[in-house]
């Protein structure tokens, strides 16, 4: 965990909560504040989303160890908890969501950056890709079916 000055002006940011998780981090906020009127004077005001129950802030290694072993537990290769980050950005593009919407959801200040690091290509994205160039060269929808693979080899 880092605290302090951000890296650069654009680390400073409101990111943009679908309701789905915005309700679930209210829930959270409301049982946050139940544990803090339960644990009166010995709670530490850190002011962090995520704590202990005491209040007091979480450590970041703790946190990794325990987001590997839950990926373990879940049968998942070990990931790093960073790595959710680049997934978060190639769901993104997936889902058609601007280049510029997703450099500013991350904070970099350099849309180049984001695409370079942060995305990966997923197969479905690179076959829709590849039926939309399709359809532009020859004119037809049908031409080829999406999900449809073709041998290039006689």
């Amino acid at each position: 965990m880092h605290e302090g000055t951000p890296k650069t002006d654009a680390s400073v940011r409101t990111i943009a909560l679908d309701t789905d998780t915005a309700r679930v981090l209210r829930a959270h906020r409301q049982q946050q504040l139940q544990e803090r009127l339960a644990m009166g004077e010995a709670w530490t005001d850190t002011e962090f989303v995520f704590t202990q129950p005491d209040g007091s802030r979480l450590h970041p290694q703790h946190v990794s160890d325990q987001f590997l072993w839950l990926a373990y537990l879940a049968g998942l290769p070990p990931i790093r908890l960073h790595d959710l980050r680049h997934g978060a950005a190639s769901l993104m593009l997936a889902a058609g969501v601007e280049m510029k919407v997703v450099q500013e959801t991350l904070g970099h200040t350099s849309s180049a950056f984001t695409a370079d690091t942060y995305t990966s290509v997923y197969p479905q994205v690179a076959m829709a890709a590849a039926e939309k160039t399709a359809a532009l060269l020859f004119g037809k929808e049908d031409q080829a079916r999406p999900g449809q693979v073709i041998s290039l080899r006689n």
